[in-house]
Parts: structure tokens; C-alpha cells; sequence
């Protein structure tokens, strides 16, 4: 009667065990649930499932019943220590008749401070498929003598395998719930720069709507027309609309209209059969079939012949190019995006550009501001190139603050480039390990006015004329030297240009074409600067 009461509970045990696995969502409440029924319903104290941390050999007690949260925190055993490391290390159950009487036992939770009480531990592995986890443990008043506790082990045996099953799928729900953290943090970290541009270092207004308009742009078919000065960033605008874009796999083909001979750049663009002329040996596709299914960024596209411009529009408007020296037209898929500092609308009412081919091409018209526009990103700029230049040569120099303000009062006609190779001078010829304001004046005269010797635009379409900022200096004598100027920096810098723009007129006997074309400016900058600077053309 008594063994049919016995088995009667340990399958009520097993039932209510399995329920609780099936139907609680939260994998340690059920578990904990378990233990308590344990408990309850077979009489075994203050149990404990201890598990292997990742790689590592040490138990620790994850849950527990009848253990308060400090003695949880000390129940911690390493493989082959103390009973319950014994069996993690061997695989196999271990009865402890009576804990007082057991040198092995370490009572490392200091749970059971009773001695009235004889109390026998088991302990038994949690193994899945060959697969050591960890340990069941529980106490169990020893009254009950051997036979009873070979009966508990071979229950909690049974047990522990389902225990095991339940364990190894809360091992892979943290490690998917991890994984979905990491994939999580990496989503907000794309969101949390979802308007910033790889390589475009800022956080001016401008900077901000410009890379909210790339990301917008970049989703879609339309052909974009970069305008800006040069050195403000056209290229690095370019890839990010193409990397942004569903043609991020595909080619991103590149190519300088104005770096190529024009007798050359028809044949570059859109290839050639062979024979089509002498030198022609082979056919060769040309750009525009290298970049289908991508993206094709003409650059310096205002710089194109006529003959050229012809053949661009065709393919702006049929999606097809025909090599030279063939009549079959050729269908391509390409996104177009275009760059130019020149002004494209006084280029067409002058007849320099096709008017129907700007249109085609200013479909997306983004325009790049000059730095001195956006002169609140400097420092930004100052200290994304300082720690690129200090890396690259093995220096450890910082700007002192008085040079950042020389910086910030320059205003950069050559833009981010010429800032780029300003710093990249300042940190390899520094001397100490900091820049101070006169380095940065001394390094500015060696400079010509635009360092990129690329002439570039004040404005095109809507690009707005630049503003000064500040006080204008007085003129200093003509025969000064810059460096016997003992004005503040603001100042100083100023008279850095007017010197230089004066002596270019003066070498040039007052011809702004020729003086421009030295100071690699163009002609309308020079105008303005020297409206700018009060120099009167007719006094030099």
C-alpha cells in the first residue's frame, strides 16, 4: 500500500514538473516552481540547480529553493571540488547519508547550521545528449535510511534529464537573446547615425540636412547633380549616396571628366569596337557599361565637349550607349550622379552647356557648402585630421586653443582639402608636441590662397554668396612683411590673403585673369576679395 502511495506521488511529481515546463513562458520561474514542488511533494530541502558558466569549469547556483540570494551568491564550486564539483566531474550521482559526518561536503552556501537534525545531500549531473550542464542538488532529512535515498536519486535522476532538456533551451534562449541584443545594439547604432555621412565630418545644421537629403536621395532612381566648390566634399557625397543606395553591391564607377583629353573621354565613357580608330587594336567597353546595375559618378562633369554632351544625353534619356565605331545600341542600368564647381546655369546661357542636358542631369540638385559656412564644424574637422596625421607618422602633437581660433577666423578658399593638408603640414613639421597660433600663420603663408589650385565656384544656382564675418583690418603698407604685422590673429590672417592677392596684381601688371589664374582662383573670387579687402585695381 505504501509503495503504490510512493509511486502515485513521484508520477503526480512528474506530471505537475512536465506542467509546469509546457505552460509558464519565463523558463526560470518554471524552474523555480520545480524545485519548490520537490519539496513539497517528496520532502527534499533547500535544492539547488548549479550550471557551467560558458567555457568555463565552475558551478554556479542559478536557482535555488530555500536558499536566501547571499547564499545562493556563495554557492560556487569548481570541477572536482567539494561533492557537487565531484559530480560534474565524474557524471555520476552521489548520496551523502549525513552531511556532519562528510569531509567533502563544504556546506559552501553555510545554509545548514543545524546539527539536531541528521540531513543527507544528493546530488545528481544534468546531462543532454552527452552534454554536462550541471548539478541537481537537494537535502532530505536522513531518517528515511538508504533505501529511501537510492529511491530519491533514481527519481531525481529521472528528473534532472528533463531538468537537462529545459536547461539546454534556456542556454540557447540567452545565447539567441544575446544575439538579438547585439543585432539590437547595431540597429540603434545605424539609427543613432542615420544622418551622418562616412568620411563628411560634422555636426553643423548644414552638414545635418545635407546628409538627411543623401539618405533620402540615395533610395531612389533619380540622377543627382553635386554642386559645390572645390574641396567641400563631392566625392565623399557620391559613395555615400551609392553605398546608401540598393546598388551598394553593384560597381561604383568613377571617372574626372576633366582629367581626361576630350579626344579620349568619348571613347572612355562609352568604349569602342576594334578598328573604330588608330590604336583601336581591341573593342572596349567603356565606364558606362563597367558600372551596369550600379552607380557612375561623372565628375567635373561642366568640363565635357559638346560632341560629348550629345552623346551623354542620349543615354541619360534611353538608357542605352553605342561604343564608337558601332550603331548597335547597348542597354545599360545606371544611377547617374554628377559633380561640378562650375556655375552650370551661366555655362548654358552662354552656350558652353546644353541646356536639355542640365536639365536631365539637376534632377536631384545637392549643394555643398563652402567651410566658411559652416566654419562651427572646424573644430570637429581639426581633430578628425589631427589623430589621422598623428597615426600615420608617429607623432603626438595637439592644436593649443589660440590656433584653433586662427583656424576658425581663416576662411579656407580651398575648403576641407586645403584644411586637410594645412594639418597634415602642421603635424609632420611640428617641432614641439603642441601647435601654437604663430605655426599656424607661418604655415598659412607658405600657402597660396587656394592650395588645391583647383578654381572653384562662389555660386552656382542657388549657392548664395559668401558673407564676411568680423571687423575688416586696415591696410597695412604695401612693403610690410606679413610677419612684422603685430595685429591680433583675426587681423593677422586677414592680411595673409590681401599681401598675397596684392603681389599676384602686381606680377601680373593688374591683370585679374592672369593674377587669379596664379593664385588658382578664379576670376570672380579674385573680384570679391579684393572688394573684400578694399584693393583698387587701378592702384597696383
Amino acid at each position: 500500500m505504501e509503495s503504490e502511495h510512493q509511486i502515485i506521488q513521484e508520477l503526480t511529481t512528474l506530471f505537475s514538473i512536465s506542467q509546469e515546463l509546457a505552460s509558464c513562458p519565463d523558463l526560470d520561474v518554471a524552474l523555480v516552481k520545480i524545485l519548490g514542488i520537490l519539496d513539497q511533494n517528496l520532502g527534499l530541502h533547500r535544492s539547488s540547480i548549479l550550471l557551467l558558466k560558458g567555457e568555463s569549469d565552475e558551478l554556479s547556483t542559478e536557482i535555488a529553493h530555500g536558499l536566501s540570494e547571499e547564499e545562493k551568491e556563495r554557492g560556487r564550486f569548481k570541477k572536482g571540488e567539494g561533492i557537487t564539483g565531484m559530480v560534474l566531474e565524474s557524471g555520476e550521482p552521489v548520496i551523502v547519508p549525513d552531511i556532519s559526518l562528510e569531509p567533502r561536503f563544504l556546506n559552501r552556501t553555510g545554509s545548514r547550521l543545524s546539527k539536531k537534525e541528521k540531513t543527507a545531500f544528493i546530488a545528481v549531473p544534468l546531462i543532454f545528449q552527452g552534454r554536462k550542464l550541471g548539478v541537481l542538488s537537494a537535502d532530505r532529512s536522513a531518517s528515511g535510511g538508504k533505501e529511501s535515498l537510492e529511491e530519491d536519486v533514481r527519481l531525481l535522476t529521472t528528473i534532472s534529464s528533463i531538468m537537462a532538456q529545459a536547461v539546454l533551451l534556456r542556454h540557447n534562449f540567452d545565447d539567441e537573446k544575446r544575439r538579438l541584443q547585439d543585432e539590437t545594439s547595431r540597429l540603434e547604432h545605424a539609427l543613432k547615425h542615420r544622418y551622418t555621412i562616412s568620411g563628411w565630418i560634422g555636426r553643423s545644421k548644414l552638414v545635418a540636412q545635407i546628409a538627411e537629403s543623401v539618405h533620402q536621395v540615395a533610395a531612389s532612381r533619380a540622377t543627382v547633380l553635386i554642386l559645390g566648390e572645390s574641396g567641400t566634399g563631392k566625392e565623399v557625397i557620391a559613395k555615400a549616396i551609392h553605398f546608401n543606395s540598393p546598388r551598394n553591391k553593384m560597381p561604383f564607377i568613377q571617372i574626372n571628366c576633366a582629367a581626361i583629353p576630350e579626344t579620349l573621354l568619348e571613347s572612355e565613357l562609352f568604349g569602342h569596337e576594334k578598328g573604330a580608330f588608330t590604336g583601336a587594336s581591341l573593342s572596349r567597353p567603356g565606364r558606362f557599361e563597367a558600372a551596369n546595375e550600379g552607380t557612375i559618378f561623372l565628375d567635373e562633369i561642366g568640363e565635357i565637349p559638346p560632341s560629348v554632351q550629345v552623346k551623354l544625353l542620349r543615354v541619360l534619356q534611353e538608357r542605352v550607349v553605342e561604343r564608337i565605331g558601332s550603331n548597335r545600341p547597348i542597354p545599360i542600368d545606371v544611377r547617374i550622379v554628377a559633380a561640378t564647381n562650375r556655375n552650370l546655369d551661366q555655362e548654358v546661357r552662354m552656350n558652353r552647356f546644353r541646356e536639355d542636358l542640365y536639365y536631365r542631369l539637376n534632377v536631384i540638385p545637392i549643394y555643398l557648402p563652402p567651410l566658411r559656412h559652416r566654419k562651427e564644424d572646424i573644430p570637429l574637422l581639426l581633430e578628425h585630421f589631427r589623430s589621422r596625421f598623428i597615426e600615420e607618422n608617429g607623432r603626438d602633437v595637439r592644436i593649443a586653443s589660440d590656433a584653433i581660433d586662427v583656424f576658425m577666423e581663416y576662411d579656407w578658399p580651398g575648403n576641407v582639402r586645403e584644411l586637410e593638408n594645412i594639418v597634415e603640414r602642421l603635424v609632420v613639421m611640428a617641432r614641439k608636441d603642441i601647435i601654437t597660433a604663430d605655426d599656424v600663420v607661418q604655415t598659412l603663408a607658405l600657402f597660396p590662397v587656394h592650395s588645391s589650385g583647383v578654381p572653384s565656384v562662389e555660386s552656382s544656382g542657388n549657392i548664395s554668396t559668401p558673407t564676411t564675418t568680423g571687423r575688416e583690418p586696415a591696410a597695412p603698407s604695401r612693403g610690410a612683411s606679413v610677419h612684422e604685422i603685430n595685429t591680433d590673429l583675426p587681423d593677422t590672417i586677414r592680411e595673409i590673403e590681401r599681401e598675397r592677392i596684392i603681389k599676384a596684381l602686381e606680377r601680373s601688371g593688374g591683370v585679374k585673369t592672369r593674377a587669379a589664374l596664379a593664385l588658382g582662383i578664379t576670376t570672380r573670387q579674385l573680384v570679391y576679395r579684393m572688394e573684400k579687402y578694399g584693393i583698387r585695381g587701378e592702384g597696383i
